[in-house]
């Protein structure tokens, strides 16, 4: 008898037939790359998303690339509401809220319902708004340790500035109905990607504005 492990099974007959055929199997698959097996592949169960309550003294909001010229699809659009409702409240308890511009941008060019204050911080980079920036200095300045991450794209500066948040430390909260994309499978792959990657997986929170809620420490007497 010998057992096939790509079958998974033992089979009775071992002569060399058999032997060549199971190493034939074995080559056949090794020379198989993701690219040749795309289409077999199935989505991964949905990831959960959890219901977070973070403190706003320590917890900062990040618009990111809201612009008028890139945040112009329907469904980048139909983002902008919810971004205006957790901002809203983020400006009710006071907290750090920072926006960011691509490159060639400028303050004016972010959508006029979510507009900045004056005060408000703004960086300007590509897709990591950590890189070539002061965002670390802001957030350490203000004694952030959470972000919560919207904008767009999903795969563009919501993926690497979350992610470059989780390496710096932080916890990162991505409200999933505050990012979009170009396309569903690269926010699917976003979602996806953070919960799951060694890197990001153990400080990446997915969740939706209304499971939010924010509370301040009380202070003990």
């Amino acid at each position: 008898m010998y057992f096939c492990p790509l079958h998974h099974e033992w089979f009775e007959d071992f002569n060399n037939d058999n032997v060549n055929y199971v190493y034939n199997l074995r080559a056949i698959e090794e020379n198989q790359t993701i690219i040749d097996k795309w289409n077999t592949v199935s989505a991964p169960p949905a990831p959960e998303l959890k219901s977070i309550t973070v403190n706003p003294i320590t917890t900062a909001l990040l618009i990111l690339d809201i612009e008028n010229s890139i945040c112009n699809t329907p469904h980048c659009i139909a983002t902008i509401p919810n971004i205006y409702n957790l901002l809203t409240k983020a400006r009710q308890y006071r907290m750090l809220v920072i926006y960011s511009l691509i490159p060639t941008a400028n303050p004016s060019d972010i959508a006029k319902q979510i507009s900045p204050l004056q005060s408000d911080p703004i960086v300007k980079s590509s897709v990591d708004k950590f890189y070539d920036t002061n965002l670390q200095e802001i957030l350490g300045d203000n004694g952030i340790k959470n972000v919560i991450i919207t904008g767009y794209a999903a795969n563009g500066a919501v993926l690497h500035t979350a992610t470059s948040a989780a390496f710096r430390g932080y916890n990162v909260i991505i409200p999933v109905d505050c990012m979009s994309a170009s396309n569903p499978y690269a926010e699917q792959y976003t979602a996806w990607h953070m919960v799951n990657s060694p890197g990001t997986k153990n400080r990446a929170f997915l969740t939706k504005v209304n499971l939010i809620d924010f509370q301040t420490p009380q202070l003990k007497k």
